[in-house]
C-alpha cells in the first residue's frame, strides 16, 4: 500500500528547523521557521514526489525525495 511522502517531508522540515504553526484549510498545515519572513503550506496527504519536492523548494531546502 502506498503511504505517501508526508511523514518523510515533515521529518526533513523538522530537521531544518521548521515547526508546525497552525492548521490550515481542510487537511493542510501551516509551517514556519523562526526568523523566516514567510510560512509554507503542507498538505496532509502528499502522494506525489514532485509535490513534496516543491514544498522543500519553497522552504529553501535543497534535499530531494
Amino acid at each position: 500500500m502506498v503511504q505517501g511522502y508526508t511523514s518523510q517531508l515533515k521529518a526533513i522540515l523538522r530537521d531544518h528547523g521548521w515547526t508546525y504553526l497552525r492548521p490550515g484549510k481542510g487537511d493542510h498545515e501551516i509551517w514556519a521557521q523562526p526568523g523566516a519572513a514567510n510560512a509554507i503550506v503542507v498538505d496532509g496527504k502528499i502522494m506525489s514526489r514532485h509535490t513534496a519536492n516543491a514544498v522543500l523548494k519553497q522552504a529553501g531546502i535543497k534535499a530531494k525525495l
